[in-house]
């Protein structure tokens, strides 16, 4: 059974036009062309006839329909897609909740969480409302530094590739570290091996505290490996 936590609904609003002009099948070059008076219907790949509605989407609209299908795929979601307009009966019911909506695209999470309109549908507001789960292994770990130059500690530490942040603190601690590594290697122990070897070898470091979960969830996007 589909996970239903995993569904979100995007709903569009297509415009709808009538064709003014007919586009004869692709034939050989050589048969006589002739204007038919009825336009062939049946496979959705023919072009309509003159008088058929079409229905154009927006480029903004069509460039939030496929952010949000990227995303989804990459953080194990499944989107589904309704045109407004095009809505059968059924689906027309369904959207009623959506009274109210001046604006289109409407991205609608299983908890409600909504975005609506092309402004809301950034990298940010689409992974904030599909939180994802963490494939990496994602640790947090405490610095406590001897008087030195934080600006030469600062320097070595983000030629680290495994360091993500930096967050200088007041207190008992100075630094806390973001630290992310990637699967399929990821684990514990490589974590606390790094924090050992290469960070508690910088000189200035006196000593580290480091928190490993044992899961994580993001609302951030994901970077791209």
């Amino acid at each position: 059974m589909p996970d239903e936590s995993r569904e979100l609904t995007l709903y569009v609003q297509s415009k709808k036009a009538v064709t003014t002009f007919y586009r004869a099948p692709a034939t050989s070059s050589t048969a006589p062309m002739t204007a038919p008076t009825h336009a062939a219907s049946g496979g959705g790949d023919e072009m309509p006839g003159v008088g058929e509605p079409v229905y154009f989407l927006s480029d903004d609209q069509s460039r939030c329909v496929a952010h949000v299908e990227e995303s989804a795929a990459r953080r194990g979601y499944k989107v589904r897609v309704i045109d407004v307009e095009k809505a059968g009966r059924l689906e027309r019911l369904i959207t009623e909740h959506l009274r109210g909506v001046q604006k289109f695209p409407v991205l609608i999470s299983p908890l409600g969480l909504r975005l609506e309109g092309v402004e809301q549908f950034t990298p940010e507001e689409i992974a904030a409302i599909m939180p994802a789960d963490l494939k990496s292994v994602r640790a947090f770990s405490y610095l406590k530094v001897k008087g030195g130059d934080l600006d030469r500690i600062r320097r070595i530490l983000e030629t680290l590739p495994e360091v993500k942040e930096l967050h200088f603190l007041t207190g008992d601690w100075d630094i806390l570290v973001v630290l992310d590594f990637a699967p399929p290697t990821a684990s514990k122990r490589r974590v606390l091996d790094f924090v050992t070897d290469r960070i508690r070898g910088i000189p200035e470091i006196l000593d580290t505290s480091t928190v490993v979960p044992e899961y994580s969830l993001t609302k951030f996007p994901l970077a791209y490996r």
